[in-house]
């Protein structure tokens, strides 16, 4: 029994055993039993010392000669000089400006328009403003052009009118400029319509890498030739892979193929170097084309064909041009509402099934939902109005008509609430509008302007009878996606043209402003003419020769000049009883080119270079006039009782505010000036006194088609002072003087402070 137990055991331990056992072995006999002296050719190491411990001695792995090892005592170490390594300057790392350059990110497509002298202006103006703002480069290429370019146009001009050259030439601009920015190109003439959209969505399917030469195939002339090239009445695609392949043979081109028509030039090229024949079909996308025949009408073609082409020629006149881009512009339009009451209908249906159920589905579908407020102060109010008048006014009355855009915009609310209704209930009912019982509306900046509407209604049913009902109504004017706005080109480096008019009364004013001005201006040389109205009454200007009252602003004026040579100030006298804006600018237009950028402004005003910079870029020439919003410091005995005044104020709220009454301070070109006074010429012949009861704001208001920007200027600081306001000038001009001298006083808690200090020194 015990035996068969150690027989279980020494089974299971066995293979154990037996390995290790194997495994001392092995090792015992892959050891090395000879045994090596640490001598070098039989001789005692010199290194070891008379007690037997080794001097220096080395790693066991460390190999040595028997020289090192006899020289190691004699060791004499040899002192090597500094020499200063001359280090080359880094080479300079090229970075290119931009970052789709240095990623080699390209654009996917470029447009060129082969038009000539004798149709840029008509059919070339057309295609322009069919295409140009639906695609990103469009560049016009003709062979001599008129002295006059179109409006807003990129002409190349290759100075010979021969065609076969000019598409070289093309071609050539191509490689040189625009080659490695496009992945696609497609050149078209002046005489075809192209649906630009279809364009992009052909080229957005396309791969970049492809070597595809695409449009409307053609045999040649003749039909000895082999291949087949691309008609350029219908446009034509080409790769940029295509165009590198036939890159470096443009030139035999050139020497070798001889044909009258410039398309067909160029499809012998592609095919000879290439091997490369035109399609209209690639992968299961085709290049749509139709031929417009002879006085057609756009309107009545009903083809599958015209209605899916992507081009469409020959166009014989803008005019016909113009037709074919509203036809096919209509057409895009109702598939994009087909489009969105689909996207509508499965919103809908997905909404069933969602966690809040329909309320998931925010009205209108597909429009972002209305703003949530997170507390009381976030709650967006409405404004009440009427047909006739609003009960919530700028000026902060209680009520006030209902005029301008705003009546516009609620007579276009009515309605488009009464025609939805009427599409709702047609043909069972017809509904018309009695009148707008209340109305509401207010801005949400999420999803737009929303209106509730309770509309008295006349209600007539198919057999004749009325009845009167109230209706509300829910309406939003959604927002529509964020889009930038073209804009002209201006610089900062313009000179800037200031101009000061001074009246008695101003004076006092006029050391501070000079100290301030010359810190900012004068020092750093800022690119600014300062100039001086002087403004006299009759009867100051009668006595300029014996009693000058700008006599002591002149010794100031040549006092600066002397201290900065660089500087010049000029001044202009004035006699009038009547200071004007308009009659001022009038005098100072003529003395100055049309392209003079002036800012016009007060001796009250601190000019600095950051307000400079913001005048040059806001004032456009022929486009923007600029009106800043200054802030103005409040009194400082209001502001700062009992305590010394601050030298320099910053924009809190209680140290000043802006001063939305006055329109003093602007930026205009002379040109946009004197347009705008040409455009009043017949008012003022039948009331002249409008020269002196309007400022320039409103002149550029009414007057003008600029876009007048007003726009708050944290830069442009007014100390306080207490304006004398002339009754002469018109009733809304003194109102927003009398305005602005009382809202500049001081804050609301300021001005109740002081009351309240005034009623305890009464009390006591």
């Amino acid at each position: 029994m015990r035996f068969s137990v150690f027989i279980s055991i020494a089974r299971s331990f066995g293979p154990v055993i037996i390995g290790i056992s194997l495994g001392f072995t092995l090792s015992l006999l892959c050891v090395n039993w000879t045994e090596e002296a640490c001598y070098a050719g039989g001789k005692e190491d010199a290194s070891l010392g008379q007690d037997g411990q080794l001097k220096g001695a080395r790693k066991p792995n460390s190999i040595s000669s028997m020289n090192d090892v006899l020289s190691e005592e004699d060791f004499q170490p040899k002192i090597v000089p500094y020499t200063q390594v001359h280090q080359s300057p880094p080479k300079k790392v090229f970075r290119a400006k931009y970052i789709s350059t240095e990623l080699g990110m390209r654009d996917r497509l470029f447009v060129g328009v082969l038009t000539s002298k004798n149709t840029i202006n008509t059919l070339g103006v057309a295609v322009n403003r069919t295409i140009s703002h639906h695609l990103d480069s469009v560049v016009f290429f003709t062979g001599m052009r008129n002295r006059k370019v179109p409006h807003g146009m990129f002409v190349v001009s290759h100075g010979d009118d021969r065609l076969i050259w000019n598409m070289f030439q093309t071609i050539r601009y191509i490689f040189e400029h625009y080659i490695n920015e496009y992945d696609w190109f497609y050149f078209v003439q002046d005489d075809t319509y192209t649906e630009a959209d279809r364009i992009k969505a052909l080229v957005d399917h396309l791969s970049m890498d492809r070597e595809l030469y695409m449009g409307s195939p053609e045999e040649f002339i003749g039909g000895e030739m082999e291949g087949k090239y691309c008609y350029g009445g219908f446009g034509y695609l080409l790769s940029r892979a295509l165009l590198l392949r036939l890159r470096p043979f443009l030139e035999n081109c050139r020497n070798d193929i001889l044909s009258a028509r410039p398309d067909e030039w160029l499809g012998r090229c592609i095919i000879d170097y290439t091997s490369t024949n035109c399609i209209n079909e690639y992968e299961g996308l085709r290049y749509h084309h139709s031929e417009l025949g002879k006085n057609s009408d756009p309107s009545k073609e009903q083809s599958k064909q015209f209605k899916k082409a992507l081009t469409v020629h020959p166009v014989s006149d803008p005019e016909q041009m113009y037709r074919l881009h509203k036809y096919f512009t209509e057409i895009e339009l109702q598939k994009t509402y087909a489009e969105i009451a689909k996207l509508q209908a499965e919103i809908k249906n997905v909404s069933v099934v969602a966690f809040e159920g329909n309320r998931s589905a925010h009205w209108p579908v597909g429009i972002n939902p209305p703003f949530e407020p997170k507390s009381r102060f976030e709650v967006l109010k409405w404004e009440y109005f009427t047909e006739e008048e609003i009960y919530s006014c700028i000026d902060d009355s209680p009520k006030c008509e209902l005029r301008g855009i705003d009546r516009m915009d609620v007579a276009d609310v009515i309605d488009v609430a009464v025609g939805e209704l009427n599409k709702r209930y047609k043909p069972i009912l017809h509904l018309k509008k009695q009148q707008l019982i209340n109305g509401y509306r207010r801005f949400d900046p999420i999803r737009g302007m929303e209106y509730t509407l309770d509309l008295q209604l006349e209600v007539v049913n198919q057999k004749g009878h009325s009845r009167s009902i109230t209706k509300r109504v829910h309406l939003v004017r959604p927002l529509s996606k964020i889009e930038i706005i073209p804009m002209p080109y201006v610089t900062e480096a313009t000179r800037v043209h200031i101009i000061i008019p001074l009246t008695l009364q101003d004076r006092s004013y006029v050391n501070h402003f000079f100290e301030v001005f010359a810190s900012n201006a004068f020092e750093i040389s800022e690119n600014a003419i300062l100039t001086f109205l002087f403004i006299y009454d009759p009867v100051e200007a009668q006595q300029v020769n014996q009693n000058d009252i700008f006599a002591s602003v002149k010794t100031q004026i040549n006092a600066y000049e002397r201290k900065y040579p660089t500087v010049k100030i000029p001044w202009i006298s004035v006699k009038t009883e009547t200071p004007s804006q308009i009659k001022f600018m009038d005098i100072i237009s003529k003395k100055h080119p049309v392209d003079t950028l002036f800012f016009l402004a007060t001796v009250y005003t601190n000019v600095n270079s950051e307000f400079l910079n913001r005048c040059r870029m806001n004032s456009i020439n022929n486009w923007q006039v600029f009106f800043p919003i200054h802030f103005q410091d409040y009194n400082p005995d209001v502001a700062y009782p009992n305590q010394p005044h601050p030298a320099s104020i910053d924009l809190v709220k209680d140290a000043g505010h802006f001063d939305r009454r006055l329109f003093e301070e602007s930026c205009f070109y002379n040109s946009d000036y004197m347009a705008t006074r040409t455009q009043m010429a017949a008012d003022v012949q039948e009331n002249e006194e409008i020269l002196e009861t309007m400022d320039i704001y409103e002149m550029f208001v009414k007057y003008s088609g600029l876009h007048v920007f007003r726009a708050i200027e944290p830069a442009l600081h007014q100390r306080y002072r207490y304006q004398a306001c002339n009754p002469r000038l018109s009733e809304d001009i003194y109102h927003r003087c009398v305005q602005s001298n009382l809202e500049g006083l001081g804050s609301r808690s300021q001005l109740a402070m002081v009351l309240f200090e005034q009623e305890q020194g009464n009390s006591t």
